[in-house]
């Protein structure tokens, strides 16, 4: 197994890679620890002239030696040679975070293996088996990847995540022509290579809280201590949990303590949290929520809110979607999520589900149950779309 440890050793391979229809990716990398992840190893591989497994795989250090990552970043952005991976969002974040570069073209295996009727977010171990009958010893898969040196069942781990993928890809991209479904998959892939799918906006964190009251006063501290609590994880590169948790996020929301002493009662909140700078952007961000106007309160969800959701024609939109997906052989819910669905019961048509390829294998036919052109009949084990002659 090499591993390479230089920029040249490094630059010579990518050299070699840009001149392959397409190399195989996977990072290895830690982030329970920081707010941003560690790149703690690289694996690559190429096809070989008798076969996918008969090119060259390496492993690239970038913990040990001295390496700097250029030549990769000059190779992600070579459109001549395409980018495989799987599930690559995380992967595809340590390349733009660290990087500023995107992989184009990029190749994902979980999401071709989801258009081409493998289920939903299917696992490699599962296309290893499947496509390229073998199977992946995982012992090494929880152990710290920053720690040096790396046991040779850490690199015979890492190295079978890209060797694998090889003959994989092939296969996909094969099943994936056959069927004319390129552009479904170039579609999907489009979320991954777009740079707004990797930028964290401090400002908008608050909307990833679960929270169960929908008052605007409290909703709008959510959005102040949220918003500190990003930019502090961000500016420290720590996890945010470092900072405080959401349960004491929530905490801190209901009470809107406004002195050190009233803080320092909290049930939830980190001791390291009751002082310090922690302590003053936390009344600070309540400070400010406290003094907003109502007309500058937050209101989310209005619009779901407002939806008058016909359960029935809901209902009825499920065992459509459960039904065009089998017959297209593609995962459900890449056709359409439940939010998808209850959104079209609901009247909007600003939806996924209803635009691109799913309007083309799902959409139509929904907007023609919604307008009452087709009932759904049940036909053994299979359900039938049956014209309506006289709509309304």
């Amino acid at each position: 197994m090499q591993t390479l440890t230089t920029t040249d050793a490094l630059a010579e391979f990518c050299a070699r890679a840009r001149g392959a229809p397409y190399v195989a990716l996977d990072t290895e990398f830690l982030r329970e620890r920081s707010y941003y992840a560690r790149l703690c190893l690289l694996q690559m591989a190429l096809p070989g002239p008798d076969g996918p497994q008969s090119g060259e795989a390496v492993l690239v250090d970038p913990i040990s030696g001295d390496l700097a990552l250029d030549p990769l970043y000059e190779l992600l952005a070579d459109e001549s040679t395409v980018k495989v991976l799987h599930a690559a969002r995380q992967d595809v974040e340590i390349f733009y975070v660290e990087g500023r570069t995107l992989p184009r073209p990029l190749f994902d295996t979980q999401v071709a293996a989801m258009v081409c009727g493998f289920g939903e977010q299917v696992g490699y171990e599962t296309l290893v088996r499947k496509i390229a009958r073998a199977s992946l010893d995982k012992t090494s898969r929880f152990t710290d990847w920053s720690h040096r040196p790396l046991s040779e069942a850490q690199k015979a781990y890492a190295l079978a995540d890209v060797t694998h993928l090889r003959v994989i890809y092939e296969a996909l991209s094969a099943q994936i022509d056959a069927a004319g479904r390129r552009g479904w998959v170039e579609e999907e892939l489009a979320v991954l290579t777009d740079p707004e799918t990797y930028v964290v906006r401090p400002d908008e964190a608050w909307k990833r809280i679960r929270t169960r009251s929908n008052s605007p006063r409290f909703l709008a501290v959510v959005q102040e201590l949220a918003r500190f609590r990003e930019e502090f994880a961000q500016g420290r590169n720590i996890p945010r949990s470092r900072v405080y948790k959401d349960d004491a996020l929530l905490e801190l929301a209901s009470t809107r303590p406004s002195s050190l002493d009233e803080l320092g009662r909290s049930r939830l909140l980190l001791r390291e949290a009751r002082r310090g700078e922690i302590a003053e952007g936390i009344l600070r961000a309540v400070k400010a929520a406290t003094a907003l106007p109502g007309e500058a309160l937050p209101r989310p969800g209005a619009d779901r809110d407002q939806m008058q959701v016909n359960p029935a024609l809901a209902d009825l939109l499920r065992v459509l979607v459960k039904a065009k997906a089998e017959e297209a052989g593609v995962a459900q819910r890449l056709l359409a999520s439940s939010d998808d669905l209850d959104a079209i019961a609901a009247g909007r048509r600003d939806v996924p589900a209803l635009r691109g390829w799913r309007h083309e294998v799902f959409g139509a036919d929904a907007l023609r149950l919604c307008a009452g052109e087709i009932a759904l009949s049940a036909c053994g084990g299979s359900v039938r779309l049956v014209p309506v002659a006289n709509p309304g």
